[in-house]
């Protein structure tokens, strides 16, 4: 899979110079609109957390929680932001546009049919197991907080909007921090490895407010799925093995985790 399209490149030296500087840019305004500000405010809250009185593993890291303590105007709120969480996909769309590219171009497209669903369940059941076996042992040791995948209230739209939010994270995460990042280290002139541990840390980093299991986790889920996207050529089959596991998670807790003695919760 060619991930660098290399007409997109200047070749006059000063030209690829700028080139490369305002590539830089478009990186992190980028990162700074999306997943790189949610590091920064996941570096916060596991600072925060060390420097409480509880250890780590007695606080909570809340997902998914209610917006308003009334049913109809939560739910505007949860698919408002569902909503608006896709504009940095659009965003990224418009940025291949301008470079002659496309989101096809990431295999971010339905081309791949029964075979992207087929692939991206065997990675879901592998690495949602492997992640389970993590978190418990990271919580037992106190390197992990809580994790309490949902607290909505229990009406009609709770489950939909769970499964929504799911497919919205693997499709702006695995679209951004994984096909356009890895796309645009390589532009850049990265290695293929050092491309992978750099897209790899940025997924880990802004899921340490969970703790240092939610970080490491997520760091060998981000070079697994590097190396399944460059072997598929596509993002799709991560976009459906992410959904997934977050579907799992999410609607999980609320009726096989009651009945789990050894889940923390």
């Amino acid at each position: 899979m060619a991930v660098v399209d290399e007409g997109a490149v200047p070749t006059a030296a000063g030209g690829a110079a700028r080139w490369r500087m305002l590539l830089r840019f478009e990186v992190l305004v980028v990162l700074a609109l999306s997943f790189g500000q949610d590091a920064v405010y996941s570096f916060v809250s596991i600072i925060a957390k060390l420097t409480a009185k509880q250890s780590l593993n007695q606080q909570a890291a809340g997902l998914n929680g209610s917006r308003s303590s009334r049913p109809w105007l939560d739910f505007t709120y949860q698919v408002l932001d569902l909503g608006f969480s896709f504009v940095i996909v659009a965003l990224v769309a418009y940025l291949l546009l301008r470079e002659g590219a496309s989101l096809r171009a990431l295999g971010f497209d339905v081309a791949g049919g029964w075979r992207d669903w087929a692939r991206g369940a065997v990675v879901a059941a592998g690495i949602g197991s492997a992640g389970l076996a993590l978190y418990v042992a990271a919580h037992a040791l106190n390197l992990n907080a809580t994790v309490v995948p949902t607290s909505l209230p229990d009406v009609w739209w709770r489950v939909p909007i769970l499964v929504l939010d799911a497919f919205r994270n693997g499709v702006t995460e695995e679209v951004v921090v994984l096909g356009y990042l890895l796309r645009r280290f390589e532009q850049l002139g990265w290695s293929r490895v050092k491309a992978e541990v750099g897209s790899s840390l940025v997924r880990g980093s802004y899921h340490l407010y969970q703790g240092f299991g939610g970080f490491v986790g997520n760091f060998v889920m981000g070079l697994i799925f590097c190396r399944a996207y460059r072997r598929w050529g596509r993002v799709m089959p991560l976009v459906v093995a992410h959904g997934l596991i977050d579907t799992v998670t999410f609607v999980g807790w609320i009726y096989v985790a009651p009945h789990i003695s050894w889940l923390p919760k």
